[in-house]
């Protein structure tokens, strides 16, 4: 019966949602309005949405509502706003943001020192990942968000996340693998020109039957062995000790790579 009643509210919440969703397209194809960019649906729901919020923590870190009586006499109360631009996945948003008279509300979704809201780094990421040159994401983003974001920005934002990609690619790995599959991708990647290089891949299943990508290396040119020999010594050098089965394609001078890392290890050519 509960499984019918949360099926049942969702279906009534999305019903509200798409009924929402209705009457604001309507509104904005009678005025003409744009979804995006300055002025544009999204943009002005998106502002109404986190002004609300943020005067919903205001009323949390003062103890009362707006115009609440409660409020009189506690030595603090809400002074104004103050107007702050943010970068968020609708576009520029300008913000009031709520202050109060003793000066200590630190709004928790829009800090202090945030320029950018949780989402937009993620959208940068992913134009910087499928091959986009700075340029083009400046002109992507300006384009559809109308938003002018400098080279300066989309550096420190693809830049963040280069050492947590190295710590991933040399964490500690277990000792024992029962499997671990190898083999070469090959994809394009943007380095000046757009070309397709081999990706070097290793999979291995642990002692639990988990899946696992043990690393990735981004070779020059053609597969080969000695670049193989090469990962496989990596990989032995993070703590991979013994291997049950290696599966790997029949490159010549790969099984004996594999044996030369792991003496006692099978492999199975696929």
């Amino acid at each position: 019966m509960a499984d019918k009643n949360e099926a049942a509210a969702s279906g009534a919440g999305d019903k509200t949602v798409d009924e929402v969703v209705e009457r604001l397209l309507d509104k904005a194809d009678a005025s003409g309005a744009a979804l995006l960019g300055e002025g544009g649906l999204l943009t002005e729901i998106t502002k109404a949405v986190l002004e609300r919020a943020l005067e919903a923590e205001m009323s949390e870190h003062l103890g009362c509502e707006r115009g609440d009586l409660a409020g009189h006499g506690s030595g603090n109360s809400r002074n104004g706003t103050s107007p702050k631009t943010v970068l968020t996945d609708a576009g520029a948003v300008t913000l009031a943001i709520p202050c109060d008279r003793n000066g200590d509300f630190e709004p928790r979704l829009v800090p202090k020192n945030a320029r950018r809201l949780a989402g937009f780094n993620d959208r940068i990421l992913s134009l910087y990942a499928r091959g986009m040159s700075v340029r083009d994401i400046r002109s992507h983003l300006a384009r559809v968000y109308g938003v002018e974001v400098s080279p300066d920005l989309i550096s420190k934002v693809t830049d963040a996340v280069i050492d947590e990609l190295v710590t991933w690619q040399n964490r500690p790995l277990d000792a024992v693998w029962p499997i671990i599959y190898i083999d070469v991708l090959w994809v394009k990647i943007r380095s000046g020109l757009v070309s397709s290089k081999p990706v070097y891949l290793a999979v291995g299943v642990d002692m639990d039957g988990r899946k696992d990508v043990l690393g990735l290396w981004v070779g020059s040119e053609g597969e080969g062995a000695t670049t193989w020999m090469a990962v496989l010594s990596e990989l032995r050098n993070r703590g991979v000790e013994d291997v049950c089965i290696v599966v790997c394609d029949g490159l010549k001078g790969l099984p004996g790579a594999i044996t030369a890392t792991w003496p006692k290890a099978t492999v199975q050519t696929c």
